[in-house]
């Protein structure tokens, strides 16, 4: 994670080719993950003491459960598990291991712990849980030392440590939710670019057989990509402030069906017509003040709109007569327009697109114990592209897909468009 204020991993190690990465620099990239974890569970210790409350909703989740989690995650797959070297392989119902902590499957298996009974539970914390965290990451690193060299080999150990930076992210993202203060600076503003116009192509979307890739990536396939524009860099605030000043948030004309109906919704349950977490939008200064970690921030007008919902993208879109990219012109774009401007990494960014599987999809047992699954969101989820000031480099692809519901804004989204 760049310019957090929170301690920096080792050169090396939190680098997009970590998925190829060997023993030796998976072993380095683990004890980085697991102190960030370790680090992000301290704040939220501090703030605890002073009376910060994790409320029993959706999207939320109580850190103790989220750290503990991590380390039950690494525990079950590696070392309570005879057949780890099978890799992508590997049943879900392979027979497994005793653990350490004899609750730690009633506490922490996803299955056998739903989200609504997880605030119920004597969770350990404090030195129990890091005393936790601390011992299953000694055994994991123990174990990767004897661990064979080829993917399947390392496919768990891998998972582990991207597993554990999305779960990182999902503890900063929970902060921002919760007004809980981290050292962490909003997107940087950025010159404005004109768009760039990218000629027709054929291209492979889907990650190549080698190194790790999630399953939702997996199934390379070439697809025809017809020439297009598309913005430089995603929107920014005093472009978002001027649909704000021409009515978009009024304008049915501009909003699909089901947009509208959400837009309804959090108007009467959270009092607002505009962004998540915007205080308020200065239609004649431009100006925006918004939340960001607990504190009122006045946000640059070429800094990348953030906390937008999908239906808020699409408004914005058809009012400026441009449209939302599909996942292949936005992974075009990031690969051959890089040199050319091509600016990404600040924000989850939308794409028209709803989450499908790529052909011959396969899906692999580890994400059925996470919300990270793809297959329920198939068919109602909305694509996401690039990564947020808060992801780890590491997890940084331009072949990364993401998703979530149309209607989530509590993520580090923006969007950019592409022309008609």
């Amino acid at each position: 994670m760049a310019s957090t204020g929170l301690a920096l991993a080792p050169q090396g190690i939190d680098q997009p080719d970590m998925r190829r990465a060997g023993a030796e620099r998976l072993s380095l990239a683990l004890m980085d993950a697991r102190n960030h974890t370790l680090q992000l569970l301290a704040r939220y210790e501090d703030a605890a003491a002073g009376g910060l409350q994790v409320p029993l909703r959706a999207g939320l989740e109580r850190p103790q459960w989220i750290a503990g989690h991590v380390a039950w995650f690494a525990e079950y797959w590696i070392g309570r598990n005879p057949r780890r070297a099978q890799g992508v392989h590997c049943p879900a119902d392979a027979p497994r291991l005793g653990s350490t902590e004899p609750m730690a499957d009633r506490w922490y298996h996803p299955l056998l712990a739903p989200h609504e009974a997880r605030w119920d539970m004597p969770l350990p914390e404090g030195a129990d849980l890091r005393a936790w965290l601390m011992d299953t990451l000694e055994r994991t690193l123990e174990q990767l030392e004897h661990a064979s060299a080829g993917d399947d080999g390392l496919y768990f150990y891998r998972a582990a440590l991207f597993h554990e930076d999305l779960r990182g992210e999902q503890l900063v993202r929970q902060a921002q939710e919760l007004g809980l203060a981290l050292p962490l600076q909003p997107p940087a503003a950025a010159a404005a670019r004109e768009p760039l116009l990218l000629p027709a192509c054929r291209w492979q979307l889907g990650s190549e057989p080698g190194g790790f890739a999630f399953d939702v990536e997996q199934g390379a396939h070439e697809v025809d990509v017809p020439a297009f524009e598309i913005d430089a860099q995603p929107v920014d605030w005093s472009q978002f402030v001027e649909f704000v000043d021409d009515g978009g948030y009024d304008r049915q004309e501009l909003w699909r069906p089901e947009g509208w109906d959400w837009l309804q919704r959090v108007a009467q349950t959270e009092g607002r017509r505009g962004p998540r977490h915007v205080e308020q939008i200065g239609v004649a200064s431009g100006a925006v003040l918004q939340t960001f970690f607990g504190k009122a921030t006045r946000m640059a007008p070429q800094q990348p709109a953030l906390h937008l919902s999908w239906w808020e993208a699409d408004a914005w879109a058809r009012w400026r007569g441009r449209r939302l990219p599909t996942e292949v012109e936005w992974e075009v774009a990031a690969h051959r327009a890089a040199g050319r401007g091509f600016r990404w990494g600040e924000v989850h960014e939308w794409t028209a697109g709803t989450l499908r599987p790529y052909p011959d999809f396969e899906p692999h047992a580890w994400t059925r114990h996470t919300e990270f699954e793809a297959e329920p969101a198939f068919g109602h989820a909305r694509v996401l592209r690039g990564a947020s000031f808060a992801t780890r480099s590491r997890l940084k692809s331009p072949k990364a897909r993401g998703w979530a519901l149309p209607d989530r804004d509590d993520h580090f989204t923006g969007f950019r468009t592409c022309a008609l």
